[in-house]
């Protein structure tokens, strides 16, 4: 056992604070007392800001073991509770909230010993770490200084050690190869293993997946193949058999893509059935692929490090440092940083160590050899399987840098959300926040900003130099560009001071907007209003802006005509790494200028007839009572129309794959809509079909408890349902709500009642958490619960016992949108009419909601809904043979305590029709 180390230690919960004294003593204590002794002396604490969030002080701080353990296990998992730091660390858990102020001294202690072992395996890079945030004045550094030995070598600068990728010759076309069934099955049986169930459903599922990488008979027709597969079917390696032995025997590369995050991480472990963790010559043939806002950025960390940030985010700056050293890719978001680092520091310093604005140089960064992101893309672009999701694929296969590495065949996993996603892909938004990001990206730093941002003159200031009309091409952008919003543009255009003609199109916009609000919302939503019968003042500021955006245009298509000139003949000074920035440059431009023809496009709309295929409004968007942007929204009526013509017409074969891929009601499975929700008819094809339904038992493992006497509305009586079925759970409910608002109500009347029963209770936008680590959080206690909104619907994976109830407050209806009206009344003249559309929606919410319930055969449980008015037409939402009762909340409480295995027979009056 460590020693613990004998430094005072506080911990704060709902349930209330404990103190311990440097060398023995823990005693219960106010929040008062609690934040005087933290001002007074550093106390050891587990999470800082999550702490002061307890406490009510916000500038609570201390020595947090979760700075401590990513100093000395960067890119090690930890849950950040002290039962998941006992686990990470080999300690015993404590047994209640007075326990672990002792189990943080132990903890500290042990963390000091990893430091003295010659076993450290993340030594390298530690003390010269550890020097740089002694100058910071980080608190842990004069308590571990004594622990950490000087090498007897200098140790190598982290951008000295990040190891270089390599040119590769391009991929050669991929053969045409026909796999049979009888190869798809005895490959799948391989990857289930030896002795494995033998699954009928997911063998059909495999066979019918193979057949999207058949060769393509005719050109523009892919291959579409729709496939339904119920929780338990095996999807995953069901299509990962037939991919895996069309990648080997064509050679050519296999894109699946996902909706969530924990999803790819399920993909890159099961792929490791199918191929090895790297070929003989080092490469890796399955790679995770994200957008660039995903991945560390070494030029911003290195201009971080070096006197970009003070204060805490430095201090952050190297902590991720020394993750970068340990990283498998650098991925910052869902990869093996802790979710959890970048919350310890409240700013959004994890960020702004991203690209987030597009504004890599390529070639031009001293880094580019050793670079994340470039390294990602090459292996990509060598690999038998990349996993990535679903709105980089679509991006890829609209603007992707190399034509050769665009998708060609493309298996969407969670199939139900391509349709949102390519709602967002290929819209439009004309806001302020969008306009000031192409300002700097153009004009690069004004005034006294800071950062590492630069414009498009510093960007190609050699090109500028070589080529005088490219030098005028730049010097035009930079100047027409300033007519664009500038910092501060939203209190101008409030106040009614717009400078510019965007600023005033954007006053208009606002003025408008809240000229026409009849929603009656309070200040903390936003509110919107069709482009349609609009002011003379709004038209004429629209046609004056996109007169502004045309003259930005202009010169960025002649700088984009003039690197390609450079490129075509290239002059003696051009090397490789020049020819590659130019590229890069190239896309980005590319990128720039069909952004302003998007924004253009959507202004000469303005004050004219309406296109049927759009759909146009103003919005002011808000949050807790805080304007934050201003603009005009355009969507395709039908994004699968875009859809079709950008991903599916340049494919060979494209699979789209959920357990809730078709709306099902009283008539059975609605292919017709899947179909029509593919984009396939967008091409006059026919896509193949395939149902698999689970083997799950839910008439005996699940039931749907509705109750019928919580009023809509009452505050009080939800919070109260809530707590109540949370206690007879025992913990382990999933609580889903349709407003912020609601869910925060509720958590803040039930958190210190249920802490007070030992039931630890986390919530969404509540607490400092990002949502991957709540989930983390939720999944490695079975008493905890966790309230959230519709990213933990999708996205939560949690077998066993840590979930075995979910919670929604209401029947999740479609939020009465501008666009949701348009796309409703699209739908009126189909059968069912708007209805059916609204339907539609809601039974794929409770479906998904409900999947998060059964995960394998072993688990059971309630799926609970707090609504007086549930209509019967959407039961079938729910699998065939689940037992659906309308109840009282007393009832529902006596059969959540009694759980879904002991139930008695349901009486058939109770049985919901």
């Amino acid at each position: 056992m460590s020693q613990p180390l004998p430094l005072p230690a506080l911990h704060a919960s709902h349930a209330g604070t404990w103190l311990r004294d440097a060398n023995g003593g823990t005693r219960g204590c106010s929040k008062g007392e609690a934040v005087m002794a933290a001002a007074d002396t550093p106390l050891l604490m587990m999470n800082a800001p999550l702490v002061a969030n307890r406490l009510g002080y916000p500038d609570l701080s201390g020595l947090d073991l979760l700075e401590l353990y990513a100093f000395i296990h960067p890119a090690k998992f930890c849950v950040p509770t002290p039962k998941g730091l006992a686990h990470a660390l080999g300690l015993e858990e404590p047994a209640d909230d007075a326990a672990v102020p002792l189990l943080l001294q132990q903890a500290a202690g042990a963390l000091m010993e990893t430091c003295e072992s010659v076993d450290w395996a993340e030594r390298e890079g530690a003390w010269s770490g550890l020097q740089s945030l002694a100058r910071l004045r980080w608190p842990w550094a004069q308590v571990l200084a004594p622990h950490i030995t000087q090498p007897e070598r200098a140790e190598k600068w982290l951008f000295t050690r990040l190891p270089e990728w390599e040119e590769t010759p391009e991929r050669p076309q991929p053969q045409q190869v026909l796999i049979e069934e009888a190869e798809i099955e005895g490959q799948l049986a391989r990857l289930t293993g030896e002795g494995a169930e033998q699954r009928d459903g997911q063998r059909m599922f495999s066979r019918g997946a193979g057949g999207v990488f058949a060769p393509r008979d005719r050109q523009r027709r892919p291959h579409v193949h729709l496939a339904q597969a119920g929780t338990g079917i095996g999807k995953t390696l069901g299509y990962l058999a037939p991919a895996s032995l069309w990648a080997e025997r064509s050679g050519g590369t296999v894109w699946v893509s996902t909706y969530t995050k924990n999803l790819q991480r399920q993909l890159r472990q099961e792929s490791r059935r199918a191929w090895p963790a790297a070929r003989a010559d080092g490469s890796p043939p399955v790679v995770v692929r994200k957008g660039r806002e995903n991945y560390l950025c070494l030029l911003n960390l290195g201009d971080a490090l070096q006197g970009g940030f003070t204060g805490r985010p430095a201090v952050l700056a190297h902590l991720v440092a020394r993750w970068a050293a340990y990283s498998q890719d650098g991925d910052m978001v869902g990869g093996d940083l802790p979710g959890w680092l970048g919350t310890l520091f409240r700013k959004r310093g994890i960020a702004a160590l991203t690209d987030q604005r597009g504004e890599c140089v390529y070639a031009g960064c001293p880094h580019y050899r050793k670079c994340f992101i470039e390294r990602s893309a090459r292996n990509a672009a060598q690999a038998d399987l990349v996993i990535a999701n679903h709105a980089l694929v679509m991006v890829n296969a609209a603007r992707g840098r190399d034509m050769a590495s665009r998708p060609t065949r493309i298996v969407f996993d969670e199939g139900h959300h391509v349709f949102d996603a390519a709602d967002s892909t290929f819209s439009a938004a004309l806001t302020g926040a969008e306009a000031i990001e192409l300002r700097r990206w153009i004009v690069g730093p004004e005034r006294n900003s800071r950062g590492r941002r630069r414009g498009l003159a510093a960007r190609l200031a050699d090109v500028a130099s070589y080529d005088e009309q490219g030098g005028e091409a730049v010097e035009a952008a930079v100047e027409a560009a300033q007519v664009l919003p500038s910092d501060g543009w939203l209190g101008r255009v409030a106040e009614g001071g717009p400078i510019g003609p965007l600023e005033e199109l954007l006053g208009q916009v606002r003025a408008t907007t809240y000229a026409r609000d009849e929603s009656g919302q309070e200040a903390g939503y936003g509110i919107e209003t069709e482009a349609s019968q609009l002011p003379g003042e709004l038209v004429a500021a629209a046609g004056n802006a996109a007169q502004a955006l045309s003259a930005i245009r202009s010169p960025l298509l002649k700088l984009a005509g003039r690197l390609e000139a450079i490129v075509e003949d290239a002059p003696d000074w051009l090397d490789g790494q020049g020819r590659a920035r130019i590229e890069g440059a190239r896309h980005s431009l590319a990128w720039r200028i069909d952004l302003l023809a998007a924004w253009e496009a959507l202004l000469a709309r303005l004050g004219g007839p309406a296109d049927p295929e759009f759909v146009d409004w103003l919005a002011v968007d808000r949050n807790d009572a805080r304007e934050f942007d201003v603009g005009l929204y355009r969507h395709w009526l039908d994004p699968m129309k875009p859809f079709a013509k950008v991903v599916l017409e340049p494919a060979h074969g494209v699979m789209l794959t959920s357990a809730t891929l078709t709306d099902r009601d009283e008539t059975g499975a609605d292919w017709a809509h899947a179909i029509a929700k593919s984009g396939a008819p967008h091409l006059d094809l026919t896509p193949s079909t395939a149902q698999a339904d689970s083997p799950f038992d839910y008439a005996n493992r699940a039931e749907v408890l509705i109750v019928t006497d919580i009023r809509r509305g009452d505050i009080p009586a939800l919070a109260g349902a809530y707590a109540r079925l949370i206690e007879a759970s025992d913990g382990g409910v999933l609580g889903l709500f349709t407003a912020i608002r609601r869910m925060r109500a509720v958590y803040g009347r039930i958190a210190d009642r249920l802490a007070r029963a030992g039931l630890p209770l986390y919530a969404q936008h509540v607490d400092p958490i990002d949502t991957g680590t709540l989930t983390d959080i939720f999944r490695d206690d079975p008493r905890a619960s966790l309230l959230g909104t519709d990213a933990l619907r999708d996205g939560v994976d949690v077998p066993g016992r840590s979930l075995r109830c979910v919670v929604m407050e209401s029947v999740p209806w479609p939020r009465p949108t501008i666009l949701h009206r348009a796309r409703r009344a699209a739908a009126a003249d189909q059968e069912g009419g708007g209805q059916r559309y609204d339907d539609r929606i809601i039974r794929a919410r409770l479906a998904q909601a409900f999947g998060r319930l059964i995960r394998t055969r072993q688990d059971s449980g309630h799926f609970v809904v707090l609504s007086s008015a549930f209509p019967s037409r959407l039961l079938s939402a729910f699998p065939e043979g689940t037992p659906v009762v309308r109840v009282t909340l007393e009832e529902a409480l006596q059969r959540v305590a009694k759980g879904v295995g002991t139930r008695e027979d349901t009486p058939a009056e109770n049985q919901a029709s």
